[in-house]
């Protein structure tokens, strides 16, 4: 946290004396100061190793941390969690640094003015907290209050859980700038909003606006190049040429938000030439007649016209596919095509489960499966009963009824605290103003809510439009529920302490929590500490805190994932639905068909395009000195654009640009490239950070999302982040 954010007056009214004693300046405990403090430690203690789950992205993959004298030496990526199967990526080594930034949050902090901060007590900034949280559901009743969080172990247990302690069914997590549109589109098919391609057994996997190597999850990388080692026919469908190129066969690209009408006609291929799986379309499904007879006006040469991808090429990869089925299909994607980004993202991700249907590889060796996984069983200590059921459906339900109620349409909640109905709203670790769609308008609705609090490690542009903020712990000083993980092998890890605590002010999230239960008046809720409640969810599955705290990741071999054709489904009919009544319901026809994006380029623009990077993970990794050196190094900041189309506009590699849409207008230096489509200028997801108490990544590059109207996808809930069209210029042209 920036002293220059906490004014003097509020950091002398709660006082400094545990910073003094570190050594601070105004409320910060520098790197090199915490460092000197432990420099005169014994240099022959031994070293310590902490079992822990990374915190740079979602997966949160298992590590070992080799601590010596209070600091991190090494870590090393856990061999049996799936996600890294040993290997942590750059954004897992570099995350770590988060604990020694300078840029910490290191006191309950509350806004006095425009931008401007006084620190405050814990004490304080509960009670005042809890007082208009009380005073809200006394009003309005706890319907008005909406909690938007990024899920982690504890986070998603300890924010759920106080939630429904106030009755409030508002629980929002970051899925509608992520995979919300996916998951919901899955589930309308197959009832379950996830599966996995077998790649390193399979003959052919298509992947659709999805890269293993720019993220997640070292453990999928090392499936696809395991694949690309035994010969799979591996494509890659994007935009632009990402970098798990380097392990596929062929690169095709296609113009954005177009997907659907690929899978559509390759679909129409597979029913008109009879390359289809019949027996298990005839035995496990329903609704395919009315799918068969909507495909014929998708031909190969209609979706031509549509995604810029020669019809022979979409004849060829739909007769390749059937030839290689049932070792086949379509990866789920995330963020991209069918993820949160566009119009048609739902209906997208509902094509591809009846594509990989027709291919009958559900479940088999080389096809697509669900990973097993174990869950937390009943915990009979009353301390843990469940608050009563909240009867209210989640806000967002009625106008978006196709999303997954799990996740729901946070950008909506926040739409409705501009509107008046949500009253107070909380994040945890969850830059929504910053991420989840234009800032602008998501800052200005935040601040119109009677109460708006944020819980995170740095100042974030969320943080920045709040009236409190109160500062989390780091992931490397909390010890957290476990975490129960799927695969092929499925486990539960641990995120245990792995330094003691650096800032004396900050709290774990489950004493924040507890803290905010008791002011609320539903303190009953959190009658224990964390270390308990970690015992209790451990013991129902045979094991204990201490044993896993040992052990990191405990695998249950026993429930390992054994290639079976998959024949049942949690469905209304227990069978794949290629028709769907709730679709029908919210506007669209029964079965998919082509979906209209909201905006499509023309002469002279250009859809703007997102997307991770190896090194980073939207904006949460932005702030961090390690990673962000190697942006800079190698302007990894910069946006592509056609080497074709940049010569015709007289542009050249380097120069600067203007790119303008009806939202937003910046300047920035550009990398000309021939790995781009030339409809499409990309731009990666995390650079563009705009306040400066983020003092590594302020200034750096665009934010994709300034560019981006506020807008949300019908029925689906996705934010549509790719719905933009912007034009460019060079600067001083």
């Amino acid at each position: 946290m920036s002293e220059s954010t906490i004014t003097r007056r509020g950091f002398l009214k709660q006082g400094a004396v545990a910073a003094a004693a570190a050594g601070t300046v105004g409320g910060l405990i520098s790197y090199d100061a915490w460092s000197k403090a432990y420099a005169a430690a014994d240099s022959q203690q031994e070293v310590k190793k902490v079992h822990s789950l990374c915190n740079s992205c979602s997966s949160k993959c298992g590590f070992t941390a080799h601590v010596k004298n209070g600091r991190v030496g090494t870590m090393t990526g856990d061999d049996e969690h799936p996600y890294c199967e040993g290997t942590l990526c750059a954004r897992g080594y570099g995350y770590a640094a988060v604990a020694y930034s300078e840029d910490r949050l290191t006191h309950p902090l509350k806004r006095i003015g425009e931008g401007e901060f006084e620190a405050i007590s814990w004490d304080d900034a509960l009670t005042e907290i809890g007082d208009k949280i009380k005073a809200i559901v006394a009003q309005d009743g706890p319907e008005a209050l909406a909690l938007i969080m990024d899920p982690r172990p504890s986070g998603s247990y300890y924010t759920k859980r106080f939630m429904a302690a106030l009755g409030s069914p508002n629980t929002y997590t970051h899925g509608v700038a992520c995979n919300l549109a996916k998951t919901s589109g899955m589930t309308q098919a197959l009832g379950a909003g996830d599966f996995t391609s077998d790649v390193a057994n399979s003959k052919m996997v298509i992947f659709i606006g999805r890269s293993y190597a720019d993220g997640l999850r070292p453990g999928s990388l090392h499936s696809l190049q395991k694949g690309y080692q035994n010969g799979s026919h591996i494509v890659m469908i994007d935009p632009r040429m990402n970098n798990s190129c380097t392990y596929a066969t062929e690169w095709i690209p296609i113009r954005p938000a177009t997907d659907l009408a690929l899978i559509l006609a390759m679909a129409n291929v597979l029913v008109a030439e009879d390359l289809y799986d019949h027996d298990y379309v005839d035995n496990y499904t329903v609704g395919f007649e009315d799918w068969a007879s909507r495909l014929p006006e998708y031909t190969p040469e209609w979706a031509e016209e549509k995604t810029g991808i020669p019809a022979d090429t979409i004849v060829r990869l739909a007769r390749e596919m059937a030839a290689a089925a049932p070792q086949a299909s379509i990866e789920q994607g995330w963020r991209a095509a069918t993820g949160c980004s566009h119009q048609n993202s739902g209906e997208t991700a509902r094509a591809i489960c009846l594509f990989n249907t027709l291919l009958g590889c559900w479940g088999v060796e080389g096809g697509a499966y669900f990973p097993p996984s174990v869950s937390v069983g009943k915990l009979e200590d009353p301390r843990f009963a469940a608050p009563p059921k909240v009867e209210a459906k989640i806000a967002g339900s009625k106008e978006y009824p196709l999303a997954v109620g799990s996740m729901g349409v946070a950008t909506h909640a926040v739409q409705q605290a501009g509107e008046g109905n949500i009253k107070g709203l909380i994040f945890y670790q969850s830059n929504c103003v910053g991420g989840y769609s234009n800032p602008a308008q998501l800052a200005e609705w935040t601040k119109a809510a009677d109460l708006s609090v944020a819980i995170d490690v740095q100042m974030t542009e969320t943080c920045k439009a709040c009236q409190y903020v109160l500062p989390d712990t780091s992931y490397l000083e909390r010890l957290e529920v476990p975490e129960f993980v799927g695969g092929k092998i499925p486990v539960v890890a641990l995120r245990d302490r792995v330094l003691e605590k650096i800032h004396p002010e900050t709290r774990p999230v489950d004493e924040i929590f507890t803290g905010l239960a008791k002011a609320c008046g539903v303190g009953q809720y959190f009658d224990f500490t964390v270390d308990e409640l970690a015992d209790a969810q451990l013991k129902t599955v045979g094991l204990s805190l201490a044993q896993l705290q040992e052990e990191g990741i405990h695998a249950f071999s026993e429930k390992a994932w054994k290639p079976q054709l998959k024949t049942e489904w949690k469905t209304k009919s227990g069978k794949v639905e290629f028709t769907s009544e709730a679709c029908e319901k919210a506007g669209f026809t029964p079965s998919p068909t082509w979906v209209e994006p909201l905006v499509m380029p023309k002469e002279g623009q250009f859809r703007l395009v997102g997307g991770k990077q190896t090194i980073h993970t939207h904006t949460q990794t932005a702030n961090i000195a390690p990673l962000m050196e190697i942006s800079k190094q190698y302007s990894l900041e910069r946006p592509w654009l056609n080497a074709g189309v940049a010569k015709q506009m007289g542009i050249e590699d380097g120069d600067e640009i203007e790119i303008s849409s009806e939202m937003f207008t910046g300047r920035t230096r550009v990398k000309v490239t021939e790995r781009i489509e030339p409809t499409s200028l990309y731009l990666p997801s995390h650079y563009g950070r705009m306040i400066p108490e983020q003092h590594v990544s302020y200034n750096v590059g665009l934010s994709q999302m300034d560019f981006v109207p506020f807008h949300i996808e019908p029925g689906y809930g996705g934010t549509m982040a790719q719905e933009v069209i912007v034009t460019i210029k060079k600067v001083g042209a």
